[in-house]
């Protein structure tokens, strides 16, 4: 998978946003904002394991792939 990677949403923690690099947006059309950053998923996992985060679970949604992470 390449970027952009979506990394949360309106109630992320800032900082945590901040040191990948997020930026946050509101899509047209959805009552909601979210993070993202460009770079691809293998980067953004890399940088939240280095932050004690692992994956737990990982599935397919349509195009989308939807990663949970939990912190140790």
């Amino acid at each position: 998978e390449t970027g952009p990677t979506m990394v949360g949403d309106e109630h992320s923690d800032p900082s945590l946003m901040s040191f990948l690099g997020a930026t946050k947006r509101n899509m047209l059309g959805n009552h909601f904002w979210e993070y993202y950053v460009n770079d691809a998923p293998r980067i953004v996992l890399n940088k939240l394991e280095s932050c004690g985060y692992r994956v737990v679970s990982m599935t397919g949604v349509g195009q989308t792939l939807v990663w949970c992470l939990h912190k140790e």
